[in-house]
């Protein structure tokens, strides 16, 4: 089974789980989907197959390529995006997403509205403040959702920092709250490493939650406090795209549909 199976099994055999349904969504985001086209690439540009259904019109997308094989019974032309990528195209063209349909248990359609929504929780971004750290402490007992959301999703973000830790932190002017630091991001990654702090935060289903980020240097005092009493996250190199140059794997350049 793929991570979207198994979030979506979990999502099937517990409706009524808010978290759960999240997490579903948190999946579908990260994963990289196949988008069945019309016919191959032209540039930039690609031309996905539209189906019309009586929710709507839709297009396909598998979260693997043999998986859209089998659909079609044969290869056919398809672009590799991110899930995150193709919901934000598909939203603002009003279209929706077959995922795996006919080849897995997974399948599912989502709705152009469905995927509005998910479009308006992914451009969500933290609030940037200024606060100095007093004193930090081991972080305590926290929510499972949260740590595996975390656990989750810094998986992903290995090219943009390795060590980030998770701690109670008392601050200047005596506010608590919990802090995820990142030890030497790479340049130029705090605002996708925030991002995705703050989407663990929000897919976990703790709507009452708040977790601070910061950014440390290796050298930094702060950061010899938390590498003694902090819950440490070692974030893995991720793997290499399998199909280099393929439409959408550029994030600075993605697709456009016609």
């Amino acid at each position: 089974m793929t991570p979207l199976d198994q979030a979506f099994a979990a999502m099937d055999a517990a409706p009524e789980d808010d978290a759960l349904r999240l997490r579903y969504y948190e999946r579908l985001a990260d994963c990289e989907l196949f988008l069945l086209l019309e016919r191959e690439p032209d540039g930039d540009n690609i031309d996905p197959q539209i189906f019309e259904l009586e929710e709507g019109q839709f297009v396909l997308g598998f979260d693997r390529a043999e998986r859209l094989s089998a659909f079609m019974g044969r290869e056919a032309p398809y672009a590799a995006l991110s899930g995150r990528s193709l919901v934000r195209l598909l939203a603002a063209q009003g279209l929706g997403l077959g995922v795996n349909l006919e080849v897995a248990d997974s399948a599912y359609l989502l709705p152009s509205e469905v995927l509005s929504w998910l479009v308006d929780v992914l451009e969500r971004r933290p609030e940037a403040k200024e606060m100095r750290v007093r004193e930090v402490a081991a972080p305590g007992a926290m929510p499972e959702l949260l740590l595996s959301a975390l656990d989750a999703k810094l998986a992903l973000m290995g090219a943009a920092a390795r060590i980030a830790y998770l701690a109670k932190a008392t601050y200047e002017d005596g506010t608590l709250g919990h802090m995820l630091a990142f030890v030497e991001p790479a340049p130029g990654a705090e605002s996708a490493l925030s991002q995705a702090a703050s989407e663990a935060l929000t897919f976990s289903g703790l709507e009452a939650g708040q977790l601070d980020v910061t950014f440390l240097n290796a050298s930094d005092p702060v950061a010899a406090q938390l590498a003694r009493v902090a819950l440490r996250f070692d974030l893995p190199e991720p793997p290499k795209p399998q199909i280099p140059g393929a439409p959408g794997m550029n994030p600075e350049k993605p697709p456009k549909l016609r």
